[in-house]
């Protein structure tokens, strides 16, 4: 029996009808294809926000932002390209401010707001012909399918660095050789921090992940798309199974990074960013990682008001500082 995948497709398309908001009123972002100014090629912090607004409205919570913040402020000489998989923008008339979270991010000259039109964006790359059978849409995590889709289509389409939105940067990445990622344990490459140069060897391996997701995707499978499409196409290239044996030697120049460097607390312990009482604990595991990874898909509920010393609020007000004393009592 055919599936109608019509619902499923139509949130991250432009809407007729808007709810709660008049759409002749919203400032879409451009699209990212269409804009004048494109990812610079190979040094481009991408991030993508794919949860489908139900508005049209842009939505992005204290969190997200302050990774947007600390990837530009770091990183003051790439692009930051914040897209949207739905097609989003701002209120623009005389009672409607831009939220104070927004106002801040848009005070960096680097930052860029887009919208993806997924359709057009998957044209002429390896998953175009997959993508127009409708197979993403059949997803039992279709949010989290999109992210991974596109993580993989924009460093194939302009090489550079993809960051998850729930990454926080410490030190500048502006000087690391290109192609890297970051293991999280001894069974896995994350995908939440991937790097990959606009062509050469970077643009080789970014072709193989691209076809080993459309050529692999199972729809009932949170991870299988996203850490493991990196993990299975680098066991392929540097012909070792265990990603903490994966080195530049071993992999065409590629490397993955020990999990200090990203994920230095692991997901099983993602409550220390948030515990008052192991705060020097998770300081002294974090301090000589580039970046952090709070592991959204458990921490997302736990509530951090604003000046709790707890390591994840002291590490925003670090790295975030204008998103952070703009998101209210709770960040």
């Amino acid at each position: 029996m055919k599936i109608d995948t019509s619902k499923a497709k139509q949130c991250f398309k432009l809407k007729s009808t808007s709810v709660g908001a008049d759409i002749s009123s919203i400032n879409f972002f451009e699209d990212v294809m269409k804009s004048g100014k494109h990812p610079t090629l190979g040094k481009t912090i991408f991030f993508h926000e794919t949860s489908c607004s139900t508005n049209n409205l842009v939505h992005l919570n204290a969190r997200q932002a302050c990774a947007i913040e600390s990837a530009a402020l770091l990183n003051p000489n790439w692009d930051v390209f914040v897209m949207f998989a739905s097609p989003v923008g701002c209120v623009l008339n005389e009672t409607t401010a831009r939220p104070p979270i927004i106002s801040a991010l848009e005070s960096y000259a680097n930052i860029n707001f887009r919208n993806i039109n997924l359709w057009t964006y998957a044209a002429n790359t390896p998953l175009e012909h997959w993508f127009l059978s409708d197979k993403l849409f059949f997803s039992e995590y279709l949010n989290s399918h999109v992210s991974d889709f596109l993580r993989y289509v924009s460093l194939y389409k302009f090489g550079g660095l993809y960051l998850d939105l729930d990454v926080i940067v410490q030190k500048t990445i502006e000087n690391m050789n290109a192609n890297y990622a970051g293991a999280e344990s001894e069974n896995f490459v994350a995908a939440g921090v991937i790097n990959f140069e606009h062509d050469g060897i970077g643009h080789e391996i970014a072709d193989m992940c691209v076809r080993e997701f459309y050529e692999n995707f199972r729809y009932n499978d949170w991870g299988f798309n996203g850490p493991g499409v990196i993990t299975r196409t680098l066991k392929k290239i540097c012909h070792v199974d265990e990603p903490l044996k994966m080195s530049p030697q071993k992999c065409l120049g590629f490397k993955v990074y020990a999990p200090n460097t990203f994920y230095a607390v692991p997901w099983p312990k993602w409550d220390l960013f948030f515990d008052v009482d192991k705060l020097n604990q998770t300081i002294e595991m974090t301090k000589n990682s580039i970046a952090i990874h709070v592991w959204n898909k458990h921490s997302s509920k736990r509530r951090l008001k604003v000046g709790t010393k707890a390591a994840y609020g002291l590490i925003a007000e670090k790295n975030c500082p204008k998103v952070y004393v703009s998101s209210g009592e709770y960040f």
